[in-house]
């Protein structure tokens, strides 16, 4: 048994993005400010949620001609190798497209599945006509199989990937290849996006592509020098199964892919894309994927450290209000960078022109009462004599909440709003604010909700019922636990500002 062997994640793995999309609420959820439930039965709660694992980023990798089965005698334990057999023998390139991912992902966990692992095993009968059996069509593949591999390893779960015995075209029955759970899982193979089933697995889906005239001179020096056979059997082959195959399945599957690569393994500039915008999904919470309106600030070790001291509850209360404070101005400050700017240009002391932006004019804050209040000397030094007004929200028993008290600008339609809770814990309050504002003519789209931390349900609940407004957080916490804190939290957090605890 061999374990897959790769590039592992070296750097600080964060809770707070391990959980999955799976872990959602079916209904809405109802937040309040202090991270309590809020008429948690009227909101449908019947048990907390509990955290799943991360979602990995599943790649599919396309190549633009079909293998050829190998020649009698040539064995292969397809699936024990990280290399992309499959690839490679398609005249590709020796440099795969896959392998240079995985070597660019150096510090993330990276697996690679091969389509050809699962072939399926012949009969008697198709091992002894082997040279009429047509290895490049969807039926020689247990695409059943595969499925349930994808989904495990989707799921977080191991899985033993089988190996194929080419020199008997049978799976072998006693090893296996054994694949863990990792960040970033690609499926490459000639027919990854035939299935609709396979392509609905991928986040990303590559289609490789070179030059048919490269892909056949590759293919006759490969089977000629390395496999012995002459060129005349190769061509055979070539126009009975490889060319009616590209022509059936290939081609027809590349307007599935997201990416068309041409000259394979060679363009570099397209891998280094590729890796980029894999290096940024991956440094996104799962609901960021699922709910494009949710900003998370890019965590570092120091927005890490002062999360640990704010919810040290051994923590004084001055350096709880200094950290707090701290994180406080930097989400205000990512805030403020979704806002509409406009061009400016100024002339600097030495008499050069340089352009730049202006700030939007029209804005105002709204805190919701009282936990939302420490939060507005962050927004006030971020933004000079900017207005601010306030929201008290009373909770009433099991009957959910009511708006009590509010105080907002008379001009507030015409401004953009950053609406100030730190906590987004089940949604309800964050819910009732918002329709206040609405109510008052503030566009959704106007409206961006600033909290320090968030759980799925909140963000499940906001932004299902709100999808234009933006929410900016610093980070999002595992969920709720079963009297509706959020876990781990930050307990009650106007208590602790305001030293009233």
């Amino acid at each position: 048994m061999d374990s897959a062997v790769g590039p592992h994640f070296s750097g600080l793995r964060l809770d707070s993005r391990r959980l999955s999309s799976s872990s959602l609420p079916n209904s809405p959820s109802s937040a309040n400010g202090n991270g309590k439930a809020d008429a948690a039965a009227a909101n449908g709660f019947a048990s907390p949620r509990v955290a799943g694992t991360r979602q990995p980023f599943v790649i599919g990798t396309r190549l633009a001609s079909p293998r050829s089965p190998p020649p009698c005698g040539l064995a292969l334990a397809l699936g024990i190798f990280r290399l992309s057999w499959g690839v490679r023998r398609d005249g590709v390139g020796k440099t795969t497209v896959c392998d240079m991912i995985i070597q660019q992902l150096h510090d993330h966990r990276v697996v690679l599945v091969n389509q050809d692992s699962f072939y399926r095993g012949l009969t008697e009968e198709q091992s002894e006509h082997v040279q009429d059996y047509n290895f490049d069509h969807p039926d020689a593949f247990d695409t059943d199989r595969l499925l349930e591999c994808m989904g495990k390893l989707k799921s977080g779960q191991s899985v033993n990937i089988p190996i194929y015995d080419f020199k008997n075209h049978r799976r072998c029955s006693e090893s296996f290849r054994k694949v863990n759970a990792s960040d970033v899982i690609i499926l490459e193979g000639i027919l990854v996006f035939h299935d609709q089933r396979v392509r609905d697995l991928m986040d990303m889906k590559i289609f490789v592509d070179t030059d048919a005239d490269i892909r056949l001179a590759r293919r006759i020096m490969r089977d000629t020098i390395e496999r012995a056979r002459d060129v005349t059997s190769v061509l055979e082959q070539y126009g009975r199964f490889v060319k009616p195959a590209f022509d059936d399945f290939v081609l027809p599957s590349k307007k599935y892919a997201d990416v068309i690569i041409p000259r394979g393994g060679d363009n570099h500039v397209a891998i280094d894309l590729i890796v980029q915008h894999i290096r940024t999904k991956l440094g996104q919470h799962d609901l960021c994927k699922i709910y494009p309106n949710i900003h998370v600030v890019h965590t570092t070790f120091q927005i890490r450290g002062m999360h640990t001291l704010i919810r040290d509850r051994d923590i004084t209360t001055p350096d709880f209000v200094f950290y707090s404070d701290r994180l406080i101005r930097l989400v205000v400050e990512h805030g403020l960078g979704h806002l509409p700017f406009t061009e400016k240009q100024v002339v600097t002391p030495t008499g050069s022109t340089y352009t730049g932006v202006d700030f939007c004019k029209k804005l105002c804050g709204v805190s919701i009462v009282r936990s939302g209040e420490s939060m507005e000397n962050a927004l006030r030094a971020c933004c000079k004599g900017i207005k601010i007004g306030k929201i008290l929200i009373h909770r009433v028993g099991d009957d959910g909440q009511q708006i009590i008290y509010h105080k907002l600008p008379m001009d507030i339609a015409e401004r953009h709003v950053l609406l100030l809770d730190p906590v987004l814990g089940t949604g309800n309050s964050a819910n009732q604010a918002i329709e206040l504002l609405i109510r008052k003519g503030v566009p959704e789209d106007r409206i961006i909700f600033l909290n320090l931390i968030s759980t799925p349900e909140g963000v499940h609940c906001v932004c299902k019922r709100f999808p234009r407004l933006k929410i900016i957080t610093s980070e999002i916490d595992v969920g709720l636990n079963e009297e509706y804190r959020v876990i781990p939290g930050l307990g009650e957090y106007g208590d602790r500002y305001f030293g009233t605890d």
